[in-house]
């Protein structure tokens, strides 16, 4: 199983979930925002110019992640960090 890197900054409750390698240096050329109505929440997909789902942004993670994963995130706040 790979490796998934994951970070998440609880004072905006919002997550990132990257699907490139740990050294890429790739950069989102494309963003698609799912319908917030659909996913109940704001969820936004990054792609990159070959059009290869590179990241996934979720905001309110808290009601849409697991608590174990969020619990195993790279912390980008102060707390917890």
């Amino acid at each position: 199983m790979a490796d998934v890197r994951v970070t998440y900054d609880r004072t905006v409750d919002a997550a990132y979930i990257y699907l490139t390698g740990p050294q890429a240096r790739v950069k989102s050329a494309r963003m698609y925002p799912c319908d917030p109505v659909d996913v109940d929440g704001m969820i936004n997909l990054d792609f990159d110019e070959q059009g290869r789902l590179i990241g996934i942004e979720v905001l309110a993670a808290s009601s849409k992640l697991p608590e174990y994963l969020l619990q195993s995130t790279e912390r980008l706040d102060t707390e917890g960090a």
